[in-house]
């Protein structure tokens, strides 16, 4: 951080200043201001930089994640030279550049039931940039708890949903997603894409929710789920409120609900006790070492066996990468029901990184197939391997 003189401070945020919603004491309010961003990712990359950009004091970012050449199509604040650096890293030296009064605080790290409160007891507000479904629940009661605004938002392809979530003040995220959904049953962006510009707009949405949170003006995004079609490019604006039988929320629930309880809740556990919330076992801790083919074997196997092998992966992601002679079976229909040939014949299943495969894989176990096996690594690790002059994602 620098000490910008009062006249450079006040040239920097000079368009602010004129603002009636603002003035010098709302940006007093956002340079003693302190924001959590969970992801430095799509939309991580936008709140950042335009909460910076704002005057935010204060700005932690959690990701254990590096920076990939498939990022850059939509996390502006990487480039080219950051490939292989912690996205937290790479995340820090853009702010730096961009606002040098704002300190950065970086976490890089997986948030988990073992450092949620830890982390987000020293921020005011927290904003969602997740990817997954277990660690946004693990979040949303762990704010519950704390009493803290959850700035939220989802995309996908072309769409996006987004609002605030803050019990006590409104409905919490499971007062409309009671439980999450199951394993693999909702595709992520890396499976289904996502349109390079939407999580820039969405991103800055979230900043400009948190910015009226911090400075108490407008009428934030409380009790309103706002969708987004990015291909007609009209939002619509649906109202929620607080369920009497949410899990996290309702009133003697939260009451009554500690820290201990959400660890507890969403803390690791061991394969033979997880099962999702329909009684469907969590296909991804069932795998055998003794099932996986390694990429480098892969031809070889194939050959001598006569096995079949099987791409759970969609449509969309073949055209990128694929193996020949793979048969395209998606993992949606194989967990459906779909036959995949004779019970007997051995079968290798592969993905992308291997979490489908083995979704998959336990799923033909469970129906008696015979002699099932999983790429290990998935196609990334074939490319890496095999075929390192194959495009990836």
């Amino acid at each position: 951080m620098v000490d910008e003189s009062a006249a450079q401070r006040t040239e920097r945020y000079s368009r602010h200043l004129l603002l009636p919603q603002v003035g010098s004491s709302g940006q007093e309010k956002l340079g003693q201001a302190r924001v959590l961003i969970v992801g430095a990712g799509g939309l991580g990359a936008p709140v950042l930089t335009y909460l910076s950009a704002a005057g935010v004091g204060t700005l932690g970012v959690i990701d254990d994640d590096v920076v990939e050449l498939s990022n850059l199509q939509r996390q502006v604040i990487h480039e080219t030279g950051s490939i292989g650096q912690p996205k937290v890293e790479s995340a820090a030296a853009f702010i730096e550049k961009l606002n040098p009064n704002t300190r950065i605080i970086t976490h890089n790290e997986r948030l988990d039931s073992t450092n949620v409160f830890e982390i987000i007891s020293d921020y005011d507000v927290i904003v969602d940039g997740i990817d997954n479904f277990p660690t946004r629940y693990l979040l949303n009661d762990a704010c519950v708890v704390e009493g803290k605004p959850y700035v939220w938002a989802a995309i996908f392809q072309f769409n996006a949903v987004m609002s605030i979530f803050h019990a006590g003040h409104g409905p919490c995220y499971r007062c409309i997603y009671p439980m999450p959904p199951p394993e693999g049953s909702v595709p992520s962006c890396a499976q289904g894409g996502v349109i390079g510009a939407l999580p820039g707009l969405v991103g800055t949405s979230q900043a400009l929710e948190t910015i009226k949170l911090i400075l108490g003006t407008g009428t934030p995004l409380r009790g309103t789920l706002a969708s987004f079609d990015g291909l007609t490019g009209r939002w619509e604006y649906v109202p929620i409120a607080p369920s009497p039988h949410c899990p996290s929320c309702a009133p003697n629930i939260r009451a009554a609900r500690t820290r201990d309880d959400v660890r507890d809740e969403w803390a690791p556990k061991p394969a033979e006790m997880v099962e999702a919330s329909d009684g469907v076992h969590n296909y991804e801790n069932q795998s055998s070492e003794d099932w996986k083919v390694d990429a480098k074997d892969l031809a070889a196997f194939l050959h001598e066996t006569n096995a079949a092998l099987i791409d759970v992966r969609t449509p969309a992601e073949l055209q990128i990468v694929a193996i020949a002679g793979a048969e395209n079976i998606g993992l949606d229909q194989i967990l459906a029901g779909a036959e995949i040939g004779s019970h007997s014949k051995p079968v290798v299943v592969m993905c992308k990184s291997g979490h489908r495969s083995a979704q998959a894989a336990a799923e033909l176990r469970r129906r008696g197939y015979e002699s099932v096996h999983e790429l290990d690594g998935g196609i990334l690790r074939w490319v890496e391997i095999v075929a390192p002059d194959q495009p990836t994602y």
